[in-house]
């Protein structure tokens, strides 16, 4: 996949490569992402359970293992590891769903606020699931938490990582929404159903969708760890959020297939059990405010727009999933 184009990083210390740890950096936001950075002449640090490359960083966050000396030298961190939520969920994955998240967040915010010499900004993951299920109401980083599994890790997760603040290095909690990308997340699962012409909306369709192209995504990242001013939650999430129903019509529109099926509501629960209520029929309608604010422009402000771009890139090939 071609990096896409970002606003590159400013010199640091009088130096223009930066070197940047990657938590996550096999799943395809942390590929697509740390090809952007090797592009733009950065230097990438993997944090991984099996340190193969020259440079990585081993860590076991079950465990409770990292060593934090090799953490000195690093210019930022972008955390993004995490166990993927979008699987029916029992018991045991919603635990590991948070302690992945939870608990690996702590072990990477504790071992920076040791460091002698910490890095400048810590980008850690988060999610829009922090708003819990909106309704219709606009959200933005100065809305409250909402209800329900999601929305309680992500306020623990967010939470973790305030080890590293406490140590003076500029923190920004990056809230995902739906990352649109045929190489991995959501548009990867949907696009063989609807390119058979079965795809449709969830339930009524009334739920809404913050979308943001993979571009956009990375973009984002550079902006975050380049701008100074950026400090605290921010959604990353396109200007224009749509529904469900928009959102099939619009991929069924991209891809010239017809959008005629409907999964009811029942049915979506019975295949994916709490999860439905808690994600495929939930939704928030969030607001990039503080990307805006900041000066952030998308390349991709319309649904269309970026279900086109991205599509597009289906025969480049891409990361790996989470």
């Amino acid at each position: 996949m071609t990096p896409p184009s970002s606003p590159g990083l400013p010199p640091l210390d009088g130096r223009t490569r930066w070197r940047v740890l990657v938590s996550g950096a096999s799943g395809f936001i942390g590929t697509a992402l740390s090809k952007s950075l090797r592009a733009g002449g950065h230097d990438v640090v993997r944090l991984t359970r099996s340190a193969t490359g020259a440079g990585d960083i081993a860590w076991d966050p079950d465990e409770g293992e990292l060593d934090a000396g090799r953490l000195e030298g690093v210019d930022a961190i972008v955390h993004l590891a995490g166990e993927p939520v979008a699987e029916r969920w029992t018991s045991e994955h919603k635990r590991r769903v948070r302690d992945s998240r939870v608990g690996g967040t702590a072990l990477l915010a504790t071992a920076v606020a040791t460091l002698a010499r910490p890095p400048r900004v810590m980008v850690s993951a988060s999610a829009v699931g922090f708003y819990g299920n909106g309704g219709d109401r606009l959200l933005d980083e100065r809305s409250a938490s909402g209800e329900g599994f999601l929305a309680q890790v992500a306020r623990e997760w967010e939470g973790a990582a305030e080890p590293a603040r406490g140590r003076g290095v500029r923190l920004v909690r990056t809230r995902f929404g739906v990352i649109l990308s045929p190489h991995g997340g959501a548009l990867a699962k949907l696009l063989p159903v609807f390119q058979l012409g079965a795809g449709g909306r969830l339930g009524d369709g009334k739920q809404w969708m913050s979308w943001i192209s993979l571009t956009d995504t990375l973009r984002a990242l550079h902006f975050a760890l380049a701008t100074d001013s950026l400090t605290g939650a921010v959604n990353v999430v396109g200007p224009s959020p749509a529904t469900n129903a928009e959102f099939s019509r619009a991929l069924g529109h991209v891809l010239s297939r017809p959008v005629l099926a409907a999964v009811p509501a029942f049915a979506v629960r019975l295949v994916f059990g709490e999860m439905a209520d808690d994600v495929l029929l939930a939704g928030q309608r969030v607001l990039p405010r503080a990307l805006m604010e900041a000066g952030f422009e998308f390349v991709h402000p319309t649904l269309e727009e970026a279900l086109r771009a991205e599509l597009a890139t289906r025969g480049t090939g891409g990361g790996g999933r989470e």
